[in-house]
């Protein structure tokens, strides 16, 4: 679900974060259900075991920081139709660090991307 290229970023910000170099990276990939609510903006990810970090919000109005399994969010089919549920959005583009995507979540119950939804939250940050 998750291409090589994108993984390897994710890894690299994983391993940034165990050396303390770095803490507060762009989400690298949103997946989303297509039959459904849930959303992960996702930036970090453990080679081993395919567990990635970032906001997961499943759309009930509490979206919060987490690890979840991209294996299993791979495995997750519709009853009836048996295609998958959880699929990336290819035209996403992390352009905030992980902190203000989630100030915004929290303001607005909600993963969002409007502009001024995030710019609000990265002022409130900064203060």
């Amino acid at each position: 679900m998750i291409p090589e290229n994108l993984e390897e970023i994710m890894i690299h910000n994983a391993t940034e974060v165990q050396n303390q170099l770095s803490r507060d990276h762009e989400p690298v990939v949103k997946l989303h259900s297509k039959y459904g609510k849930g959303i992960w903006l996702l930036s970090e990810m453990d080679a081993a075991n395919h567990i990635a970090y970032g906001i997961c919000d499943l759309g009930q109005g509490t979206p919060e920081l987490s690890y979840v399994s991209v294996t299993h969010l791979e495995s997750i089919k519709h009853a009836r139709l048996k295609v998958p549920m959880v699929e990336i959005d290819r035209a996403f583009e992390g352009k905030y660090p992980m902190s203000v995507y989630f100030e915004a979540a929290k303001a607005n119950k909600r993963v969002t991307e409007d502009e001024e939804l995030l710019k609000q939250a990265a002022e409130r940050l900064s203060k």
